[in-house]
C-alpha cells in the first residue's frame, strides 16, 4: 500500500491524498467527460506521482495567502471606560465602556433613574452632548437639572405620546438616526416604563445592528429597562434592586400620624454579565445610597 496525490479538473491544483495499491486504475470517464475532459482517456494513478494544475474558485492560493491565521490575530483592544457618576458603580464595573452597549435593568424604584441621571450628569460635565430617547415620556427635566445634568447639552427625544407599540417603533427609528449621525458622548434608551411584553418584541437583529453601529465610536450606548432584552449583544449587564429605604418622621403634632418623608433609598447593583474581559467574571454586588434632594 502506498500514498498518491492526484488532482482533477473539478478542483485543479487542489491535491487529494489517498491510499492506493502499487498500481490502480481510475474508473473510466463518465459519458459527459465531467472529470477528465472530452476525449481524454482514463488515467492511471502512479505511486508517488503528483499531478498539479491551476486552482480556481473561492480557494485560490492568493486568496488563502491573504487570510490571517487565528493564531496571528491580535487581541481586541479594551474599550475606553468613562465614569458613571457613582463611585461605587465605577468600582464594580470600571465605568461605562465607549463603543459598547450597556444594559441597566431592574423593577420600579430600584434606582434606574438615579443611575441614568448620574451618567448624564457625568457626561455633560465632561462637555459631551447626550441624548435620552424616552419611550414613555418619563424624564423630568427639573430632576435632571437637580442631579447636575447640563440641560443645554441634552437632547430629549419624546416617543411616549402615542401607543406603546408606536412609541417603540419611533424609538427604534430615532436610535438608528442618532447612531448614524454620531457626535454624542452618551445615548440613553429609556425603556423603563414600557410594558415588558412590548419591549420583548424588539428583535435580536435590531440590538445587533445597534451594537455594530456604536462599535469603534466614542459613544456610550445605555439601555435602561425593567428586564434584560438585548441578550448577548450587551457588553455590560447590571441588575439593580432596592434593599431598604429611610424616612423622616414629622415631629409636628398637626401632621397626620402616618405622614413620613422619604429621604434615602439604599440600592444594590449586581454585575450579571461582562464581555469586556477575556475571562468571564463572576457575579459581583455592591450597595450605594440615593438621597433625595430635600434631604440635603
Amino acid at each position: 500500500m502506498s500514498s498518491a496525490v492526484v488532482s482533477t479538473s473539478a478542483a485543479q491544483g487542489r491535491p487529494f491524498a489517498f491510499e492506493v495499491e502499487d498500481e490502480a486504475e481510475v474508473c473510466p470517464q463518465p459519458g459527459g467527460g465531467e472529470l477528465f475532459g472530452e476525449g481524454r482517456p482514463p488515467q492511471r494513478v502512479v505511486p508517488g506521482a503528483l499531478v498539479s494544475g491551476t486552482f480556481s474558485g473561492a480557494f485560490k492560493d492568493a486568496r488563502l495567502a491573504s487570510v490571517t491565521p487565528a493564531s496571528r490575530l491580535a487581541a481586541r483592544a479594551a474599550p475606553e471606560m468613562v465614569g458613571s457618576g457613582i463611585a461605587a458603580m465605577d468600582a464594580l464595573t470600571g465605568g461605562l465602556p465607549r463603543g459598547c452597549l450597556t444594559e441597566i435593568c431592574g423593577p420600579a424604584s430600584s434606582g434606574r433613574t438615579t443611575l441614568l441621571l448620574a451618567a448624564l450628569a457625568a457626561a455633560t460635565g465632561r462637555g459631551e452632548c447626550c441624548v435620552v430617547v424616552d419611550a414613555s415620556d418619563a424624564l423630568d427635566p427639573q430632576s435632571a437639572a437637580d442631579a447636575g445634568v447640563a440641560l443645554e447639552r441634552l437632547l430629549w427625544v419624546r416617543c411616549g405620546e402615542s401607543s406603546p407599540q408606536k412609541g417603540l417603533e419611533q424609538m427604534l427609528r430615532a436610535t438608528d438616526l442618532l447612531l448614524e449621525s454620531g457626535g454624542f458622548g452618551l445615548i440613553a434608551l429609556d425603556f423603563g416604563d414600557l410594558p415588558p411584553q412590548t419591549a420583548r418584541h424588539i428583535p435580536l437583529t435590531t440590538w445587533f445592528r445597534f451594537r455594530r453601529a456604536v462599535e469603534h465610536t466614542p459613544t456610550v450606548l445605555l439601555a435602561v429597562e425593567g428586564q434584560s432584552i438585548a441578550g448577548s449583544c450587551s457588553s455590560l449587564l447590571i441588575k439593580l434592586g432596592r434593599q431598604k429605604h429611610r424616612v423622616k418622621e414629622f415631629a409636628n403634632p398637626v401632621a397626620p400620624a402616618h405622614a413620613q418623608l422619604l429621604t434615602e433609598v439604599e440600592i444594590t447593583a449586581e454585575l450579571v454579565q461582562s464581555r469586556l474581559e477575556r475571562k468571564p467574571v463572576g457575579s459581583a454586588e455592591i450597595t450605594f445610597a440615593s438621597r433625595t434632594a430635600w434631604a440635603g
